[in-house]
């Protein structure tokens, strides 16, 4: 199994240790990871490859997990595409920010958490539940 990670591209370094966390416990269940962002650099003339690498990736992966702590149309976009390809979408956000109406409406689960440690667990119900599907 393989997630595809969709964060925020300029608040991606705000969120470095519950990336971290979300990587480490996908480790746990074996399932491989792709942070769209840390993987790729494209040049704003190249939007049309960046979407095409997007979907291409999203459709080689299993799960699509929207880190949506810092909204960001992409991550709608890329939730939206996993959703329309039966993908199962994970939503994820700290409980201090702003709830993603768009997202949530979407997603299959979701995570709203208080720290790395609460993220962890509630992410780890989830995988428990998803790994026997």
């Amino acid at each position: 199994m393989k997630a595809y990670i969709s964060v925020n591209y300029s608040k991606r370094g705000l969120l470095n240790e519950e990336l971290n966390t979300i990587v480490d416990t996908l480790n746990e269940f074996k399932i491989g990871s792709l942070i769209f962002v840390d993987h790729y650099k494209f040049e704003l003339i190249q939007e049309h490859q960046m979407m095409k690498q997007a979907m291409s990736d999203i459709d080689s992966c299993d799960i699509l997990i929207a880190e949506v702590s810092y909204k960001g149309i992409g991550i709608g976009i890329e939730a939206g595409y996993a959703k329309a390809k039966n993908k199962p979408v994970i939503y994820v956000r700290q409980h201090s920010s702003e709830h993603s109406t768009t997202v949530s409406g979407i997603s299959d689960y979701k995570i709203i958490y208080g720290d790395a440690m609460d993220l962890r667990r509630q992410l780890v119900k989830i995988l428990s539940i998803l790994s026997t599907n």
